[in-house]
């Protein structure tokens, strides 16, 4: 089939085409809430150990436990900066310093990798989001004894590696092409729909289909222009 012919159908079909991009848009503007601001983030790193033994001269098979014991705190740790009680918590420290910043208003992201704690907050305000990250960074290292009940009571040691820089976080890509892809998927099942209501019509419409189906054409009226 040439192009050409595709082109005449799709005029023809010009309405069919149309519904379904029309309805996709049309539930798009009732249904539409507008994304959210972008926000910022602000990440740190922590190196996470047991406490330090009382023996200055450790053997090496200690040394080797006492490592591998840092890597199953820091499991622990991640676990619980990710739970609701870690927000709860540096709510209420925030709420002690005379700010009020509800748990839910900001997430947290935290990853272990062997013995260091990577924990990631994000906020919409920028200058909140710093307090957030700072009251986090007290939470974790004054009250981390009530999340690793295996250290008897006692608080691990968290080294802090780098300072805690706010950054801006763009709006993601979906959510700038959730529309036009909307859209374009609509437009595509148009066009599907005009080539499937063209294959089951039973009408002759121009001399060629009738030559290709076996008539003979004695004779043709032209279209009134």
């Amino acid at each position: 089939m040439e192009l050409r012919t595709f082109f005449a159908i799709f005029r023809r079909r010009w309405l069919l085409v149309l519904i379904p991009p029309l309805v996709v848009g049309l539930f798009s503007i009732v249904t539409y809430q507008p994304p959210p601001a972008p926000g910022f983030n602000v990440g740190v790193n922590f190196i996470v150990a047991q406490p330090p033994t009382s023996s200055a001269d450790l053997e090496d098979e200690e040394r080797y436990y006492n490592w591998l014991g840092s890597e199953y705190v820091v499991n622990g740790l991640t676990d619980w900066a990710v739970s609701g009680s870690f927000k709860t918590a540096v709510s209420t420290q925030l709420a002690e310093e005379g700010l009020e910043v509800p748990p839910h208003s900001f997430s947290v992201v935290a990853e272990n990798v062997r013995s260091k704690l990577q924990l990631s907050v994000q906020h919409g305000d920028a200058e909140t989001l710093a307090h957030i990250m700072n009251a986090a960074i007290t939470v974790l290292r004054e009250q981390n004894a009530d999340a690793l009940p295996q250290l008897g009571g006692e608080t691990a040691v968290l080294t802090l590696l780098d300072e805690p820089v706010v950054t801006p976080v763009s709006r993601s890509l979906r959510s700038l092409l959730d529309l036009p892809l909307r859209l374009a998927i609509g437009l595509a099942a148009g066009l599907g729909l005009a080539l499937l209501v063209e294959y089951v019509d039973p009408t002759i419409r121009s001399r060629q289909e009738a030559e290709a189906m076996g008539f003979a054409i004695l004779g043709e009226i032209p279209r009134k222009k």
